[in-house]
């Protein structure tokens, strides 16, 4: 690690000069949990307290065998509130190149308190709020070309009472350290500072722009190419500096769950003479979001219906402590259960939307509050850290201010100051602003406020899945309801993943806290559950009317398309006929007769007839089966019927 760091040094050195325009990276940590580096670390109680030692950053000390685990409002055995803290040295070099530059040290999250200092001096005030990308200014603190010492103090629980009620006396298992990564930036005394881009689905887009030092007379260049295309510019657009610009793009493919466009967007800073000052690229996706009241929520005038699950950033060996891979991986079965919406009670890192972003999975990116609300003082600067790190991703479609009470009203208006693209704010729990978002209603329930009001409706939280009791049982009932009426949005499973952490202090242990946090769709290491199946049949985006296979099938099935935006006849579908052993054969199915089947060229939430040529011999065999693909070759669902 320390030899590729070295390298890593001397490479960015040398390349430095000649791209001096871009804001380059140098990471103190790893990327993730699968990638760390070792610092020096010392706990203020529990194990391991006491003295100096090592930990692997990022990470959360509870996992690296420090201090006390604790789950939600409960501390440790007569300690409440758990008040220990980590202290973190690490030495580091900057070259020597960066002199001259703006340097900033960048925290991707630390729970939850932390102090930063650097060669022995304060980087700026505590940070407070354990979720939320920091940063601060550190170009005067640095000895460029020598080694610098970082010390950081991570408090577990906060000096602030708001932000503990709001993220850490909550229903979940309380982590302590810096669980996201650690880097140094270093960008042009002239930059782009910061960019927030609402991208329509016409092709219009709008970017607000803040920048530091650009000299008299500066413009910007945009550039766009789809992201599939090689290296180059699509087409571009030159503007004169100024804090909004309106540009259009012509030929632009939209964005959405179904078909996740997506394009590089390069903005570059150019002074009078045309030389780039700075240059920084961004991810977009051109698609417009409409809340509309007493009718629905739109994504490129086409009303959605939100099949959504909640999701921690949790896994039971690095807490959470996550990475591109495990993000990437948690995404691929979310869509494999049919789903097309995620929300969680924090924002989540940032690869896990890039893999929305990429996927196609809307987002609902929350402020927390989990029963407390983030008082005057503090929400303000986290809604802008939430709001300024996520604006530019296309899968956020709707900012949730807290949860289940957890809502400070005042911090409501910041959401849009910063936005450019004034995505709807919604109170989950609550019905608020014209959408109702009630949880956990009962069947009747969800009737009563259909049948009593004319809210859109969309339960950030439905079909508890404590120890698999919910997801998918009863889920095929509640969503025939629903979905019958046309002010339904959609819904959130409650939850994804079961949260059982590996206890280090007792023999790495499987803890759930008793069944609190057993509470997935899936198991802690994504084991697929009996609900995985159930929630992947109902939410198909193919349906078939009930049907029993008799002598007199002829090969005919009434199916619905339940896609959003994508023609039934863009799928492809497989049949095999198969005939089952008797015991004596250990049970064991034969393929008697397979083929595919031409699916009708049927518009999204159209019902038609599909039909296949019955093989010979079909009424010889025991089953049926047929297997729906998507245009992007990905499995859909799987139906079987005895015949």
């Amino acid at each position: 690690m320390q030899n590729r760091f070295l390298c890593f040094l001397l490479l960015l050195s040398g390349c430095l000069t000649a791209a001096a325009q871009q804001t380059r990276v140098l990471y103190l940590s790893g990327t993730g949990a699968d990638d760390t580096r070792t610092w020096q670390f010392r706990i203020s109680d529990g194990a391991g307290s006491g003295r100096w030692s090592t930990i692997e950053v990022p990470s959360q000390w509870e996992l690296q065998g420090f201090g006390e685990y604790n789950y939600g409002r409960m501390g440790a055995p007569g300690k409440m509130p758990l008040d220990e803290y980590g202290e973190y040295r690490y030495n580091f070099r900057v070259p020597a190149a960066w002199r001259g530059q703006d340097v900033r040290i960048v925290f991707e999250g630390a729970m939850t308190d932390t102090e930063v200092r650097i060669n022995g001096r304060s980087a700026g005030p505590v940070h407070q709020g354990g979720f939320y990308r920091f940063s601060y200014d550190v170009t005067g603190l640095l000895k460029y070309g020598g080694t610098n010492k970082l010390e950081v103090t991570v408090r577990k629980e906060s000096a602030n009472a708001s932000v503990n009620n709001a993220e850490r006396h909550a229903d979940w298992w309380n982590f302590g350290g810096i669980y996201r990564p650690v880097y140094l930036t270093a960008t042009a005394p002239e930059h782009i500072a910061h960019w927030a881009v609402d991208a329509r689905a016409d092709g219009s887009m709008t970017v607000d722009l803040e920048t530091e030092q650009a000299p008299e007379g500066a413009s910007v260049c945009y550039s766009l190419r789809p992201l599939t295309a090689p290296a180059g510019s699509f087409s571009s657009i030159t503007r004169p500096l100024a804090a909004r610009h309106a540009l259009q793009w012509d030929g632009v493919a939209p964005w959405e769950c179904e078909h996740p466009c997506l394009y590089v967007l390069k903005l570059e800073l150019l002074s009078p003479a045309g030389k780039v000052l700075h240059e920084v690229t961004q991810r977009v996706g051109f698609r417009t979001v409409d809340f509309r009241p007493q009718d629905g929520l739109y994504v490129n005038d086409v009303k959605v219906v939100l099949k959504g699950v909640n999701r921690h950033v949790f896994h039971p060996e690095s807490g959470r402590c996550s990475s591109p891979a495990i993000s990437r991986s948690d995404a691929a079965l979310v869509k494999e259960m049919n789903m097309n919406a995620i929300r969680s009670h924090y924002p989540p890192d940032t690869h896990f939307l890039d893999a929305c972003d990429s996927l196609g999975i809307f987002y609902l990116d929350e402020l927390a509050g989990w029963h407390g609300r983030y008082d005057d003082e503090v929400g303000p600067g986290l809604v802008e850290e939430m709001v300024k790190r996520d604006v530019n991703h296309p899968c956020v479609i709707l900012w949730d201010n807290g949860n289940e009470g957890g809502w400070n009203t005042q911090l409501d208006p910041l959401f849009t100051k910063y936005d450019p693209q004034k995505r709807h704010v919604i109170h989950p729990w609550a019905d608020f602003d014209q959408l109702d978002t009630h949880h956990y209603p009962t069947y009747l329930t969800g009737v009563a406020r259909f049948t009593n009001g004319y809210k859109v409706f969309m339960p950030t939280e439905f079909m508890h899945t404590n120890s698999d009791q919910g997801g998918g049982a009863g889920l095929e009932d509640f969503w025939a309801s629903w979905t019958a009426h046309p002010l339904f949005a959609g819904g959130f499973i409650w939850a994804f993943v079961d949260e059982a952490v590996v206890r280090r202090d007792l023999d790495n242990l499987m803890d759930a806290n008793f069944d609190m946090g057993n509470d997935g769709v899936v198991g802690p290491y994504r084991e697929k559950e009996g609900s995985f199946w159930a929630i992947r049949d109902i939410w198909a985006p193919i349906q078939f009317a009930k049907l029993f296979i008799t002598p007199s099938f002829k090969g005919d099935f009434y199916v619905t398309n339940k896609f959003l935006y994508t023609p039934l006849d863009r799928c492809t579908m497989q049949y095999r006929v198969k005939r089952i052993g008797t015991p004596a054969e250990d049970a064991a199915s034969t393929v008697t007769a397979s083929g595919r089947i031409a699916l009708p060229a049927l518009a999204p939430n159209t019902t038609g007839i599909l039909h296949m040529d019955l093989p010979d011999g079909f009424f010889d065999a025991d089953l049926l089966e047929l297997e729906a693909f998507g245009e992007d070759g990905r499995s859909l669902c799987t139906w079987t019927w005895p015949i």
